[in-house]
């Protein structure tokens, strides 16, 4: 793939946002890599009263890999950081939620990854 075709894998792997004015942003890292991949996901949420729990997946085709930690509401830290280990080569969905008191959705936010197969690996 050309530097021009990289460049253009990248920037349609930025991470979108959905939820209440905003209350969670993520960034994943890297948007791009060789597989067996090492992510590390930066989770950004305002800290409200009716926060519960935040849950992070990581899911393609072919493998699934999930994580969640309590919140404690407000008092929770506003940002949160989980490394999902050794991906498999794939297209990636990665998705972080907020849960509330009532065990539904808060806020959403997901992003894109590509995991390459390596040469090591074919």
């Amino acid at each position: 793939m050309s530097t021009q075709g990289w460049v253009c894998a990248l920037i349609m792997t930025t991470t979108t946002v959905a939820g209440t004015k905003e209350s969670l942003s993520m960034q994943v890292s890297p948007a791009m890599s060789f597989a067996p991949a090492n992510l590390m996901i930066r989770a950004k949420v305002e800290p409200d009263a009716a926060n519960r729990e935040m849950e992070v997946i990581a899911q393609s085709d072919d493998f699934y890999r999930s994580s969640a930690i309590q919140l404690e509401g407000d008092r929770a830290p506003r940002t949160v950081t989980f490394e999902f280990r050794s991906l498999p080569s794939g297209e990636y969905q990665v998705t972080a939620v907020v849960v509330g008191i009532d065990g539904q959705q808060r806020a959403l936010a997901r992003s894109s990854v590509h995991v390459i197969e390596s040469g090591a690996s074919r």
